[in-house]
């Protein structure tokens, strides 16, 4: 195994440790971002390498990207944190002695993410999105307010009941493939499992890859099991709800994808294009009529997190070469597009003093560099070109519609009803007579960084990542 996973995982479990002893919140913002720079560069190293998978640990075409992706918006997210803390503290917002906890949690739950990625054991899997799920729910009752407690329980209950049903369908596989391989580390070995797949009793597989897809969708936010997800957004700090959107709902959708390519494999199993196309035009539709009736913005961009989640299940229920290769684009795309929407949207909440739309108006007026990086973010995750999302969008709904063109239809109504609503709402937001002046404070280089990351991709991917991308979609089926 190469040194670099080790220190991809170890470097925020130590920096947890140690940040939960720092009793200074500057310093302790900064140790953040500097382990978080640490991380990322170990994540960098991991494309050189090539690392026989372990008993606990695979790195492979499929989650060596999604790594580094998770590595830098971490990063990206402490660079933003450390200014926006810093206000919620001088404002009274924020009591300092809770910030000890929030960076140690913060160091933590990027910890689970990257074990959950590079998990080769679905044991670890399935600890590493349960360890998520309580870090998070700590960092979304941040505030202590009756709101915010409200919200971390609705979350607590929702996703544990879906984490127990991720573990039912975990221990149906273990069953399933113990005939095959025997008891012991072998049968949750997810590499194994693989290779053996079609040996595997196909009628417990379909069983579980159902309780699996419940569980873990619900921690992605498909409807109908997608309650928590607006309420943890809007009532935790906006740097956890970056990297909710960003980064916690990519790492449950590769869990449900990994498992797909067990059934994949399986000749004699169901087909789970069908389910992943219901619960991700369900969810797709639902979120995009929601968006009208929200007003509060950072419900309201949780919300187009749905959306979009639904558009890649669907993606990857039609599968096939083209529709999985748009579905790992667009995962990395809204992955950076929607955690610039949060960056920019929690300088905009502390500027005007309130979360209401209504009451934040004029800020391409007010904060010019502010106002247009918003509306460049709604413009990328809106789809329109030359940003990565219209790109992803494109190559979905030509594949969709060349296959199934009645789901097409269906494709491009959800996503058309759900651009009318971020029209109608950006123009309030950025245009028009400013409500708010105060200063923001903190950087904009993790905002803009995003959206030009989001705007190459759009216009140019490399050589490697296009043949990267191929490679896992061949994979999936």
């Amino acid at each position: 195994m190469t040194p670099a996973l080790p220190i991809v995982l170890i470097a925020p479990l130590v920096m947890a440790a140690l940040l939960a002893l720092v009793p200074n919140w500057r310093l302790a913002s900064w140790l953040n971002v500097g382990a978080c720079a640490v991380t990322f560069a170990a994540s960098l190293a991991l494309f050189t390498a090539k690392p026989a998978a372990t008993a606990m640990l695979v790195l492979d075409a499929f989650n060596v990207a999604l790594i580094a992706l998770t590595a830098f918006v971490g990063l990206t997210t402490a660079v933003f944190s450390a200014g926006y803390i810093g206000h919620e503290v001088a404002s009274g917002t924020l009591n300092p002695l809770r910030l000890r906890f929030y960076h140690a949690m913060f160091q933590a739950f990027l910890f689970t993410l990257l074990l959950a990625l590079s998990a080769n054991n679905l044991g670890v899997l399935w600890v590493a999105i349960e360890g998520a799920t309580l870090t998070t729910v700590l960092m979304v009752s941040l505030y202590r307010t009756a709101a915010s407690i409200e919200a971390a329980w609705k979350y607590f209950i929702l996703c544990g009941v879906g984490i127990a049903l991720a573990l039912f369908g975990t221990i149906l596989i273990y069953l399933a493939a113990q005939p095959v391989m025997g008891p012991g580390l072998a049968a949750m070995t997810w590499t194994r499992l693989l290779a053996d797949a079609a040996r595997i009793e196909p009628n417990i597989l379909n069983l579980a890859f159902v309780f699996l897809l419940i569980g873990y969708g619900t921690k992605v936010g498909l409807a109908p099991l997608h309650a928590w997800l607006p309420d943890a957004h809007a009532e935790g700090p906006t740097p956890i709800s970056a990297v909710l959107s960003g980064l916690l709902l990519n790492v449950a959708l590769y869990a449900v994808l990994r498992f797909k390519m067990l059934l994949a494999a399986n000749g004699a199993a169901l087909a789970p294009g069908p389910l992943l196309m219901v619960m991700g035009l369900s969810s797709l539709l639902l979120a995009a009529l929601m968006l009208y009736r929200r007003r509060d913005i950072k419900r309201f961009f949780a919300y187009s997190s749905i959306e979009h989640m639904g558009i890649i299940a669907f993606a990857f229920g039609i599968g096939g070469p083209l529709a999985n290769f748009a579905g790992l684009l667009h995962m990395a795309m809204h992955s950076l597009a929607k955690s610039a929407i949060f960056f920019a949207v929690g300088h905009a909440v502390q500027a005007s003093g309130t979360q209401r739309i209504d009451g934040i108006r004029g800020l391409t007026v007010s904060h010019p560099a502010l106002g247009w990086g918003l509306l460049a973010g709604v413009v990328a995750i809106a789809g329109l070109p030359p940003f990565g999302v219209f790109m992803s969008e494109f190559l979905l709904i030509t594949s969709t519609f060349a296959r199934q063109p009645w789901l097409g239809v269906l494709l491009v109504l959800g996503i058309a009803v759900a651009f009318g609503a971020l029209v109608l709402r950006v123009q309030r937001l950025c245009f028009g007579a400013p409500t708010g002046g105060a200063p923001i404070h903190g950087t904009l280089l993790p905002l803009y960084a995003h959206l030009a990351v989001v705007l190459v991709a759009g216009v140019w991917l490399p050589a490697p990542l296009v043949a990267w991308f191929q490679a896992v979609a061949a994979l999936l089926g």
